[in-house]
């Protein structure tokens, strides 16, 4: 019989059950915020997980795509939600990173993870370079969104500094503390980086209803070719109810990585886990229909895990 310490959902919150119980491995889980895709999705995957893995017991902790490289690399947690482009900044120790960090490696790429900009409908706001000296929300300190707002902001001559400075407020919170600040006419733009739709901006529309701010095709020139991996898309009038037009937008990969260090057989098998259960996983959020595992390594723009490579050769997947 499987001795594992067992994983309940309590209010939103895993909790662990049967503290007698032994293990022989500890897997923890770093996914996104409260109000995004990866939490939910992550909660499920490491219930099945630890269900279906002998000798492991499994945890989920929230985090960010910058900060979760930096966990997985330091050991703090053993697999992470991130980005294609941000795990490669990551490993080559750029951008937001001060250092490469080395010791993380490809798990999976899963699917795009959208540029959404929403300010109020009735907003005077018409474009990016209009967000000098307002209130925004892009996100915690440490998460990709943050930062590729940073990215989009610098394409127009902006910083969180200079809005500061012209009076602005730059807010760092999670999606659900964001959509209350717009409900409650404390912010002028809400920033995520994410699914499409997504919860966050479905609520706002709802009340008090947004409109999406497109990204210049000339400025998305130059962000593409500085952040490869970042790819130009849009978000269609099917997505939100009331878009009257497509918005243009970037759009990045999301993806799953490992410490290197885990052993293969056990990164192997989950590996098979976690291909096995993809309709599972897509009982939770639609969005994981767009998961496909033809796609595996689209964006592995670091080292694939040995046990990840064994796992996707006995599947013919290939890098592409």
């Amino acid at each position: 019989m499987k001795r594992t310490l067992k994983m309940m959902s309590v209010a939103g919150c895993l909790t662990l059950a049967a503290p007698f119980a032994t293990a022989d491995t500890f897997v923890t889980m770093v996914s996104g915020p409260a109000g995004g895709s990866w939490y939910p999705l992550g909660a499920k995957i490491m219930q099945v997980m630890d269900a279906q893995l002998d000798g492991v017991s499994t945890k989920l902790e929230p985090g960010g795509g910058v900060g979760n490289i930096k966990d997985v690399s330091q050991g703090n947690a053993q697999i992470g939600w991130s980005y294609g482009h941000t795990a490669y900044n990551g490993y080559i120790g750029r951008g937001k990173f001060d250092k490469p960090f080395k010791n993380v490696s490809f798990f999976a790429t899963l699917y795009p993870g959208i540029v959404q900009i929403a300010v109020p409908r009735t907003s005077s706001i018409k474009s990016i370079s209009d967000f000098d000296g307002k209130n925004i929300s892009p996100g915690k300190a440490g998460w990709t969104g943050t930062a590729f707002a940073e990215t989009v902001l610098a394409a127009y001559g902006l910083s969180f500094d200079k809005i500061k400075k012209s009076g602005g407020v730059v807010h760092h919170v999670d999606y659900s503390s964001s959509v209350a600040l717009m409900k409650d006419g404390h912010i002028d733009v809400f920033l995520g980086v994410t699914s499409m739709p997504q919860a966050s901006f479905i609520d706002l529309n709802f009340k008090p209803g947004i409109r999406f701010i497109g990204i210049d095709p000339d400025k998305m020139t130059g962000i593409i070719k500085n952040n490869p991996g970042v790819i130009a898309t849009k978000i269609p009038t099917s997505a939100y109810k009331g878009m009257t037009a497509d918005v243009p937008t970037l759009a990045t990969a999301t993806v799953m990585v490992v410490n290197k260090d885990l052993p293969a057989d056990l990164v192997y098998k989950m590996c098979k886990v976690f291909w096995k259960e993809h309709a599972t996983f897509a009982s939770v959020k639609k969005v994981w229909n767009k998961v496909k595992k033809e796609d595996a390594l689209a964006a592995a723009a670091i080292p694939v895990h040995p046990g990840a490579e064994r796992c996707y050769k006995e599947m013919g997947v290939k890098k592409m």
